[in-house]
């Protein structure tokens, strides 16, 4: 991309991300409920609520609550948890890698099974078995990831106990590991073992939230080759004598390929949001799991630590999206 692009993109994440700040700052304090009167004792006095109140800023008018906010953000402090007494970002921090490694995993299943359908209903168009998997992606399509979780519960964690259904590894496994990237650091230090448990704790969760995702990557997919298909340099190749298999991986695959990344890229970010439920249902320690007890304790400064958080996410992830798509694309690259 070209330099100046770059920075109006930059410009143009940064105007977003205080737009988001200042939404999710004004919406958790008009929302009805009082995080102090969560937090004191039976009996308190009044003077004491007022102690709380001023001690997490919450006696001031909501400008100078929102300028306190916006410059302790631009130091590097999100503030502390009013129910948990701690530092926002350090439970972030201690939270993230698990929804990333998740979202990562989902993700990587989603694209490998999304590919693999829009590749086989294209080469079986207009066949049984084709019309077969059409349908079979439209229910995965219809079903929303927390139905899916909630299925996996009930079968392969109830009736067939073949996968653990909480948690993130089992606690009786000590690994030893320094950091809270699980699968990442197992694999550089060789805890293979203790990564296959990892995974199998992710397993269900990750499929999921990447079945729908799937199908809108499998669905797009085939269209958008089934449009390559019909182009010139096609029938070219048929004429020059390169097999199908070929013409479909190297020639209709990959000028398909733009539009379905820039879609799996939009999605990958509702993917990221999707974590709350999946995680609720699973009891898995990330920050999806973590947003929903922050609302219902009330806890303001998590709460908006974690939507500031999920928004740098979204923006990134376009971004990254934007870049990679012009790289793939010469048109978009010169554009």
């Amino acid at each position: 991309m070209p330099p100046t692009l770059i920075l109006s993109r930059a410009l143009s994440a940064l105007l977003t991300l205080f737009g988001v700040m200042v939404v999710v700052f004004v919406l958790v304090r008009v929302v009805p409920g009082d995080p102090i009167a969560m937090m004191i004792a039976p009996g308190a006095s009044e003077a004491d609520i007022a102690a709380l109140r001023a001690l997490y800023g919450l006696d001031l008018p909501i400008w100078q609550q929102f300028q306190v906010w916006f410059l302790q953000v631009l130091n590097g402090d999100l503030g502390t948890s009013i129910s948990m007494k701690q530092n926002v970002l350090t439970i972030i921090g201690d939270r993230l890698p698990a929804t990333i490694e998740l979202a990562l995993l989902a993700l990587v299943i989603a694209v490998a099974w999304g590919v693999t359908i829009a590749l086989v209903s294209t080469a079986w168009n207009n066949t049984l078995a084709g019309k077969l998997i059409d349908n079979f992606n439209g229910i995965m399509l219809a079903v929303p990831d927390f139905i899916w979780a909630l299925t996996f519960v009930l079968v392969l964690g109830v009736l067939l106990p073949v996968f653990p259904i909480s948690g993130r590894s089992d606690p009786t496994i000590d690994a030893g590991l320094v950091t809270q990237f699980f699968l990442l650091e197992g694999l550089l230090r060789g805890k293979f073992g203790f990564v296959l448990d990892v995974l199998s704790h992710m397993l269900l969760p990750a499929l999921a939230m990447a079945l729908p995702l799937a199908a809108v990557i499998g669905r797009v997919l085939k269209n958008t080759m089934m449009d390559v298909m019909v182009q010139d340099y096609i029938l070219l190749a048929r004429i020059k004598g390169l097999s199908a298999t070929r013409i479909l991986l190297q020639e209709a695959l990959r000028n398909a390929a733009v539009p379905a990344l820039a879609l799996t890229g939009v999605q990958f970010t509702f993917l990221i949001g999707g974590t709350v439920i999946t995680e609720r249902i699973f009891s898995y320690p990330g920050i999806g799991n973590l947003a929903i007890d922050a609302v219902i304790n009330r806890d303001l400064p998590l709460i908006q630590g974690l939507v500031l958080t999920f928004g740098i996410i979204f923006i990134l992830v376009n971004m990254a999206v934007d870049a990679l798509a012009a790289w793939l694309n010469p048109r978009l690259r010169h554009a």
